[in-house]
């Protein structure tokens, strides 16, 4: 099994028996506001289900990963490659339960997401976007080597607001 670690977290592959932390975590509307739209909320029992059966399932090696810290799941994160033109291009992404934030998780799983990525992929470039009203997670790209490339005006539509898309990028050999 891959596991990814530093001094402080574990990043695996999620697995059967992480339902109830992710659960327990992923239903709230604070972390459910700054991700994409394919987090649903409220999160359920399903969801966590259908999530830990897909993110278990990969051919080679993981992309999705769950963030342990002193045995307990606390959160997530994950690259999946982008599509035609940008297939050798992931998106990022990663998320905290609010009970862990502030705490230097998210910075921690990212550097550990991006050195793996960059090891084991192909990929030339990664990137994520944030939504305008997130400044945390801008810091958390920024102390990972992630630089600002643009800032998308009116570029995403979440909890019924038009928002800014701050997109952040770190490419295979930045340091």
């Amino acid at each position: 099994m891959v596991e990814l670690r530093d001094s402080m977290i574990l990043l695996r592959p999620w697995q059967h028996g992480d339902e109830g932390r992710l659960v327990h975590h992923a239903d709230n509307r604070r972390v459910w506001r700054n991700l994409t739209d394919r987090f649903p909320h409220p999160y359920r029992w399903d969801d966590a289900h259908a999530w830990v059966a897909q993110a278990g399932r990969f051919e080679r090696l993981p992309e999705h990963f769950a963030i342990v810290v002193d045995g307990e799941v606390v959160g997530g994160a994950g690259c999946e490659r982008l599509a035609d033109l940008a297939r050798r291009s992931a998106e990022v992404g990663y998320w905290i339960g609010e009970a862990h934030w502030g705490l230097g998780f998210a910075t921690r799983a990212l550097r550990l997401l991006t050195d793996y990525a960059f090891e084991h992929f192909d990929f030339e470039r990664l990137q994520a976007g944030v939504l305008d009203w997130n400044p945390a997670s801008r810091r958390v790209l920024e102390k990972a080597g992630y630089r600002l490339e643009s800032r998308q005006q009116r570029a995403a539509f979440k909890d019924g607001v038009i928002a800014d898309l701050w997109l952040y990028v770190r490419l295979r050999g930045d340091s």
